[in-house]
C-alpha cells in the first residue's frame, strides 16, 4: 500500500498566507510612513505663515511708529506693546540721536518729553534720527509648533 502525499498542498497553502501577510506589513508601514511626513509637512507650513505674518507686522508696526514720531514733539516716549490677533505680542521701543550744540542739549529734551537718548553725533547734518526696534514674537504654542520670534531694528531719519 503506497501512502498519499498531503505534505506538498499544505506547505503551498501556508506560503501564502505568509506572503500575503508580509504584504500587508510593508504596506500598512509605508502608509505610517507617509502620515507622518504629510502631518511634519503641514506643522512647517503652518510655521512658515506665522513667520512670514510676523516679518509683515513688524514692517507695519515700523510704519506705524514713524506715523507716531511725526505726530508728536521731538525725543518723546512712544514705546509699545500690543497684541495683534491674539497670537502676536509686539514690542516696540524708540531710541533717539540728536546733535549736541551749545544752545540746546538734547539729553533735557528727551527728559522734559519722556524720550531715551541713544547717543549724540558731532555733525549738525546727522541730527535727528530714531533708532527702532520691533520684536514680533508667537509664543502660542497650539497655534506653532515651536516659538517664533522676528527682530527688527531700523535706523530712520527724521
Amino acid at each position: 500500500m503506497q501512502r498519499k502525499n498531503n505534505f506538498l498542498k499544505s506547505s503551498k497553502n501556508g506560503i501564502a498566507m505568509i506572503m500575503a501577510i508580509s504584504t500587508i506589513v510593508i504596506i500598512s508601514t509605508i502608509m505610517a510612513l507617509s502620515l507622518a511626513m504629510s502631518s511634519k509637512t503641514s506643522k512647517s507650513i503652518n510655521d512658515l505663515y506665522l513667520y512670514e505674518q510676523s516679518l509683515l507686522y513688524a514692517k507695519s508696526a515700523t510704519e506705524y511708529t514713524l506715523l507716531k514720531i511725526a505726530q508728536n514733539p521731538p525725543c518723546s516716549n512712544l514705546d509699545e506693546n500690543f497684541t495683534q490677533d491674539n497670537i502676536y505680542d509686539i514690542n516696540i521701543s524708540i531710541s533717539y540721536i540728536y546733535y549736541k550744540n551749545a544752545s540746546e542739549d538734547p539729553q533735557t529734551i528727551c527728559d522734559t518729553n519722556g524720550g531715551i537718548l541713544y547717543t549724540t553725533v558731532s555733525t549738525p547734518e546727522q541730527n535727528g534720527t530714531a533708532l527702532i526696534d520691533v520684536k514680533v514674537s508667537v509664543t502660542d504654542s497650539s497655534v506653532a509648533s515651536e516659538k517664533i520670534v522676528y527682530f527688527r531694528r531700523t535706523l530712520q531719519k527724521l
